[in-house]
């Protein structure tokens, strides 16, 4: 009454939508080159176990993988290759700190001798006597003597980082500082350059 009633399709109309939609398909299918997988291999195609099927195998798996991690990482430590480094030796002005420092005589290196001969001595000696004195003092002197060593090294390394890279990355110096302290033989990683051997 308010509006004509929409016919119904006739059968050939409805033979004809039919034949487009299979056309359809049919080139959608060719386009991709392959057949859509059913929703059953979808589903299977993401399946992935949480936890591996054999635990044994896979912790024995991993536990090879940490040792050799482990063994490129002391490898790297003793030849200075970059790539399996720790983290906090990475790094060109990392490597540039370690050679400044590696090349230069520090007094820092001989402070724990110092403390050892210091601890020796005070064992020994009774703390009353004027001989503890001089030995105290004479520890302090070479603390303090370590200390300019130590501030004298940071300014020279900072300059030298500066001239070179532009900018000096936080920590750097810090870092060179604290190499400075360790005796040469015990440094990690192990110095790769001869005394006077600075670098470029």
């Amino acid at each position: 009454m308010f509006g004509r009633r929409k016919e119904a399709p006739t059968a050939q109309e409805t033979v004809d939508q039919q034949a487009a939609e299979a056309a359809a398909r049919q080139n959608s299918a060719m386009g991709k080159g392959a057949p859509t997988p059913t929703r059953k291999a979808q589903e299977a195609a993401r399946k992935r176990p949480l936890v591996p099927e054999d635990r044994k195998a896979s912790k024995a798996a991993e536990r090879q993988a940490v040792q050799e991690q482990r063994l490129k990482m002391r490898r790297a430590l003793d030849t200075g290759d970059e790539k399996f480094l720790p983290l906090r030796d990475k790094g060109p002005q990392k490597r540039f700190a370690r050679d400044f420092v590696d090349a230069r005589f520090n007094l820092g290196e001989y402070l724990m001798f110092g403390a050892l001969v210091f601890v020796l001595v005070s064992l020994v000696v009774p703390a009353s006597s004027d001989m503890m004195i001089y030995v105290l003092g004479a520890f302090w002197v070479m603390f303090l003597a370590v200390f300019v060593d130590v501030f004298i090294l940071s300014r020279k390394l900072r300059k030298r980082l500066a001239e070179k890279f532009g900018e000096v990355e936080r920590g750097t110096v810090w870092y060179g500082s604290m190499r400075s302290l360790q005796f040469r033989k015990l440094r990690l990683p192990k110095p790769q350059v001869q005394r006077g051997q600075y670098p470029g």
